[in-house]
């Protein structure tokens, strides 16, 4: 959309300069507001024309049973899918009797602006009824950051050519319909009426409804509340019914004349408590946002955002599209989690329904890594979540006959929604990941809290899990067998690299922990002799390698496969899971994402700089990108490897993949992972941002491994900054081990800068460089090694 006319780069902005229906689903994912606990879609403010209504709550879902033609013994007995709550920013507009529709009469203008310092959306509009006369219309919309049960519109109307009666509709509206769902597997099911009416009330300016979900049993209350300025002779009246509330006011506008209305609107759910306890609480965050008021509202989202973009920022030279996308991702991934407090951070965030509203491993492996660098309080509610849901994924190891812990590939409570298990439930590598998001967090805050706690429960039960999942040869090697890795085009293999190499690093990070806690380490059952079981495993488990090609393998066989003929396959059959069996697909040499790839930017002292040239040369002809999440960690290794053409084509790829709907299903929602992953390519690609895992000291109670110590010697992180020839800078914060540190990088030098912190080590291209607070340090970039571009499968290359 970004390519689109009515879309300019603005480099804090998101700009659309006229409206076009066409892109209308498309332009409500991309404008949409959240906080991590409510989202709204970037509707227009009356409802109608529109593509996808929606009003989220995280975790209001609703559940369905999941249909087998065959079933079997531990498949999941039923979905969940994120329901559409209660509409509160809807606002009709008559005048004089003609429905304000922007289908009928003239359009005049229309701008829509969503500000990423400000957090607030907003509209400007004239339009001339289908009678002839013109009115001018302003809105501003926002999600509080500061309050996260609160929403608000500010909301104004005025004649320009000549009086108009005006009649403004504020409602409440529940069970509004949706479009029907189409064939594409990664949209939601469309439910009907998931909201069983419980209260309806509307008294003077207030209004309220209280559902209750249909089949999960969760009680939605909103509430709103409004302030009303106009002429003399304005009135209003509130009614409801179970379904809808609504404010109507009135007024006769003359020319320069206006009528402004300020919606306050709260939110509040559960599953346990009273209608009573919910009525009240979302009484009491109206109140909270009416003694606030707009301006107060509109002051503490500003601060929210000044504070988040005084450690996020990335700034980008020399590509006003890819500083914008940035920008753009960063701000979605904080209104995403700023306040999800103990909730998951879906797929899709709080911006659509695709994916039916579920987390994934995209949270913990491409989420989770910007906002521990950037927002790390987001990150400790995230894993939080996780945590909740532990007793959920205990009980579901125990049912496939596995110690430790299964966490659910596709969730929204924790119970596992995937149908399709070769894709879902033999997907155990989402445990190392959630492994790996722990020790990554604790590594760059020093949260001793969280590791002893939280943190520790989660690596000791995932690390069971690989024991009991895995099994020792005659040779003593350690096989992990029939499982899916990231790459879905080839399930239920043997040795996944990735896999093993992360459940390598998820039992030696549980070793490291619990050493460092033996009181919580008895609490859990864990002695020496499971620790040295773990260390043992760990130095054992196969990481399959191909001698004769001198590359690594995706899985244990995989380069003897039949490669796939990508010559014989047209561009329009893409992606290859909506036109070609999965049995075909998981017998021959095609990768859907990146899978080995992903291994070596995430396992990066589990190969050689030459083994990576050599994997990365290989991969490539193979790999067809049909997820969203593919595209950055192909950056990530492009640059590391020295294809620096290549990475920028990727990470423009990555940036653009909403603002361009480059998968056709940004109406759905927006990608979460792939806005990170514009942050990944640039600071982990093009930075070179590294964390190589250390091992423990001599005495674990002296320096625990993933915890930062004063006067650490070994790096608290490790850069190699380079940059593609389009590029004449690049800058951006990162926290490391409680530290700020700015890199600024040009094609020939880079700047290090220690913001905030005290002194710690780090290395730019293998070099020691000691940063100490504010004494810039200047060193030269050295050039990228010189080697051949490798090719892409025929039409997939970035940017065709």
């Amino acid at each position: 959309m970004i390519t689109h006319e009515n879309f300019a780069p603005d480099p804090w902005q998101l700009r659309e300069t006229a409206l076009d229906l066409g892109v209308l689903a498309q332009s409500e994912s991309v404008f949409a507001q959240s906080n991590g606990h409510l989202g709204w879609r970037g509707n227009l403010d009356e409802g109608e024309p529109h593509g996808l209504p929606g009003s989220y709550l995280n975790s209001v879902h609703a559940s369905h049973p999941l249909p087998y033609a065959e079933a079997g013994y531990g498949y999941p007995e039923s979905g969940q899918t994120t329901v559409n709550v209660t509409d509160g920013k809807v606002i009709r507009l008559l005048v004089d009797d003609h429905p304000f529709d922007l289908r009928y009469g003239e359009l005049l203008s229309h701008e829509r602006v969503l500000d990423f310092r400000t957090g607030v959306l907003s509209r400007s509009v004239e339009w001339t009824t289908p009678s002839g006369r013109t009115v001018r219309l302003t809105s501003h919309r926002m999600v509080s950051l500061a309050q996260r049960a609160v929403a608000a519109v500010s909301y104004s109307v005025e004649t320009v050519d000549g009086p108009a009666t005006i009649a403004v509709q504020s409602e409440l509206v529940a069970n509004e319909q949706l479009p029907t769902a189409s064939g594409d597997p990664r949209m939601a099911a469309a439910i009907d009426s998931p909201l069983l009416p419980e209260e309806h009330y509307a008294n003077g300016t207030r209004l309220r409804l209280i559902h209750c979900t249909a089949t999960s049993g969760q009680r939605v209350a909103v509430a709103a509340d409004h302030i009303v300025e106009g002429p003399a002779g304005t009135a209003w009246a509130a009614e409801s019914e179970p379904d809808v509330a609504r404010l109507t006011v009135t007024a006769t506008l003359e020319p320069g004349q206006r009528l402004d209305l300020v919606k306050f609107v709260a939110y509040g759910w559960s599953a346990e408590r009273s209608l009573p306890a919910v009525r009240d609480q979302v009484e009491g965050g109206l109140a909270g946002a009416r003694t606030t008021g707009w301006q107060g509202l509109l002051d503490a989202q500003r601060a929210c955002l000044d504070e988040f973009w005084s450690c996020a920022d990335v700034q980008v030279e020399g590509d006003e599209e890819v500083q914008q996308a940035v920008r753009f991702g960063l701000f979605h991934l904080y209104q995403a989690s700023a306040r999800g407090e103990r909730r998951p951070i879906p797929a899709k965030g709080l911006t659509g329904t695709g994916y039916d509203g579920h987390a994934f491993w995209d949270t913990e492996s491409f989420v989770l890594p910007v906002l521990t660098h950037t927002a790390p309080y987001t990150v400790a509610s995230a894993l939080a979540w996780r945590h909740s849901t532990l007793p959920r994924a205990l009980e579901r190891a125990r049912q496939l006959g596995l110690a430790g812990a299964a966490f659910p590939w596709r969730t929204i409570n924790g119970a596992e929604c995937s149908a399709y298990w070769p894709a879902g439930t033999v997907a155990f590598h989402v445990n190392a990941d959630i492994a790996a998001a722990v020790e990554r967090y604790v590594f760059c805050t020093g949260d001793g809290e969280f590791h002893r706690g939280p943190g520790l429960d989660l690596l000791v039960h995932t690390a069971r899990l690989w024991r009991s999942l895995g099994h020792f040869d005659t040779d003593g090697a350690f096989h992990i067998d029939g499982v899916t890795g990231p790459d879905e085009y080839s399930a239920i293999a043997r040795d996944n690299l990735y896999t093993n190499a992360m459940a390598r690093r998820n039992l030696l990070a549980a070793a490291d922990a619990v050493a460092r806690h033996p009181d919580r380490a008895a609490d859990l059952g864990v002695g020496a002799e499971e620790i040295a079981d773990w260390r043992n495993t760990a130095a054992r488990t196969a990481i399959p390698y191909n001698h004769r090609l001198r590359v690594h393998e995706q899985s244990a066989g995989f380069t003897d496969q039949e490669p796939w003929d990508f010559e014989a396959t047209s561009e329009d059959q893409y992606p290859l899971l909506l036109h070609f069996p999965y049995f075909d697909l998981y017998r021959k040499q095609v990768v859907k994402q990146a899978d080995l790839v992903l291994a070596m930017f995430t396992c990066p002292d589990e190969f050689t700089a030459e083994e990576k040239v050599r994997n990365f040369a290989y991969y490539e002809p193979l790999t067809v990108r049909d997820s969203s999440l593919s595209a950055c960690c192909q950056a990530v290794l492009a640059a590391e490897t020295g294809h620096l053409r290549l990475a920028w084509a990727y990470t423009r790829e990555a940036a653009l993949m909403d603002l361009d709907d480059l998968e056709h299903n940004t109406r759905d929602g927006l990608h979460m992972a792939s806005l990170a992953g514009t942050w990944i390519a640039l600071v982990q690609g093009f930075g070179g941002l590294r964390r190589v895992r250390q091992a423990p000291a001599a005495d674990p109670q002296d320096q625990p491994s993933g915890t930062p110590q004063p006067g650490d010697p070994h790096p608290a992180a490790l850069f190699a900054p380079r940059l593609p020839s389009s590029l004449t800078r690049l800058a951006f914060n990162v926290r490391v081990q409680g530290r700020l540190i700015r890199l600024d990088m040009g094609q020939s030098t880079a700047r290090y800068t220690l913001l905030s912190g005290e002194p710690l080590t780090v290395t730019h291209h293998g070099t020691r460089v000691a940063l100490t607070p504010d004494t810039p340090t200047d060193l030269p970039v050295p050039p990228a090694p010189d080697s051949p571009e490798p090719r892409q499968p025929k039409g997939r290359a970035p940017g065709t």
